[in-house]
């Protein structure tokens, strides 16, 4: 099991360093005054982002989220994951490699007809829109999917939708195109055969953007929405597989983007810790530098081994994704998505209260960063939900000896 970088990822590694260094961390103020200066409910998009895709493109950092357009794997993608962690609102999507679109555009991959994919893949893998992934729903308990209520109804040649959905990310930019829902065709069905997904153009009749949904008070340049659908008819054509196909099509999207969101999360975790450290270094208390007092070298400590801890367990899931497919690592993606967040959030916290007050500002980094880990135990299932899983897988294991 050798988790060191290989040659390719090494390398891609370091140029994807200097675009970070270079363009991206420069560009955090650029991004954050034009969005403040129109008011963080303002959903329009910083032209500095447009700069720095065409710079990432021609720097090759696109499209490396997957390994037939990046030519990386799983394991390769996820170092290049964790350093866009580093800067978690620019990093990932001027180099078209954030959420939901990186999950959609693999669902099309997979599942879309050639027509689907001229239609509405193409432009997303240029970068020219945006999509958005709408499953939860007000109503029901969404972290289990057979919950869900919106009804996609056959009539003649087409399919009629009603529902709600909410915290739709990117549906607020009006760059978000097209919408992959989530809902059921066959309610007396197999419970895992009542679902389908079906594509629903932004434009279509009936439905409907309620409201943008703020995270912590944070109010995302994508938004995170609230949608109705009213009688929404779309051609029979739109419909992503078969019908009963729902279930099946959410876990396979589900499987890599875990190793993504992972990453970036550690990424976010290696940023707390050096903005922690370079504090302890440069703050006086009670006559020495914080970095001489015993908690404050406690918190790096154990920030570090964290951070390491988790960071392998995410590269060996990568690994069995690679070797395996995402069947083959169920148990581990489980268990990344409740470990790497947690720890996320623990070395942001103690990197918070190393600052004090500027920790819980908007003068660091580090309050976003806060708000956006926290999300990650809810997102792509709560954590309840992937512990209920290792713990079946666990109950079930067969041991060497039990005595």
């Amino acid at each position: 099991m050798d988790f060191a970088p290989s040659p390719r990822a090494e390398e891609l590694c370091g140029r994807l360093w200097d675009f970070m260094r270079e363009r991206v961390f420069p560009a955090e103020p650029v991004y954050d005054e034009w969005r403040a200066a129109r008011g963080h409910d303002n959903h329009e998009h910083p032209p500095v982002l447009e700069e720095l895709k065409a710079e990432a493109r021609a720097r090759g950092l696109w499209n490396l989220f997957h390994h037939e357009l990046g030519g990386l794997s799983n394991l390769e993608y996820a170092s290049a994951a964790e350093i866009m962690g580093w800067s978690p609102v620019i990093a990932p999507e001027v180099t078209n490699c954030g959420a939901p679109d990186t999950g959609n555009m693999e669902t099309l991959m997979l599942f879309g007809t050639p027509e689907q994919k001229e239609r509405w893949l193409d432009p997303l893998l240029e970068g020219e829109i945006r999509s958005g992934f709408a499953m939860t729903e007000p109503d029901v308990a969404s972290s289990d999917a057979r919950n869900i209520q919106t009804s996609i109804v056959r009539d003649g040649d087409d399919y009629v939708i009603n529902g709600r959905k909410w915290w739709t990310s990117g549906a607020a930019d009006e760059r978000c195109q097209i919408f992959i829902v989530m809902g059921k065709t066959d309610p007396d069905g197999p419970s895992h055969r009542q679902q389908s997904m079906i594509l629903v153009p932004r434009e279509t009749p009936g439905l409907e953007i309620v409201r943008h949904l703020p995270v912590f008070g944070y109010q995302d340049q994508h938004g995170h929405s609230e949608l109705r659908f009213t009688d929404v008819r779309v051609p029979a054509s739109h419909l992503l597989a078969g019908e009963g196909d729902g279930f099946m099509i959410a876990q396979a999207r589900l499987g890599p983007g875990r190793i993504h969101h992972c990453m970036r999360a550690i990424g976010m975790a290696e940023r707390a810790l050096a903005l922690m450290v370079e504090r302890a270094k440069s703050r006086v208390a009670f006559g020495r530098p914080l970095a001489e007092q015993g908690t404050v070298r406690d918190s790096i400590a154990r920030s570090r081994i964290e951070i390491d801890q988790a960071r392998l367990y995410v590269l060996k899931t990568a690994d069995l994704i690679d070797k395996f497919g995402a069947k083959g690592a169920r148990t581990e993606i489980s268990a990344i998505k409740v470990a790497a967040p947690q720890v996320a959030l623990d070395v942001i916290d103690r990197a918070i209260q190393l600052h004090g007050g500027a920790g819980v500002s908007n003068d660091t980094v580090l309050a976003r960063f806060y708000a956006s880990a926290r999300t990650l135990r809810i997102v792509d299932g709560p954590d309840a939900v992937h512990i209920r899983g290792v713990a079946k897988e666990e109950l079930a294991r067969e041991r060497p000896f039990s005595g």
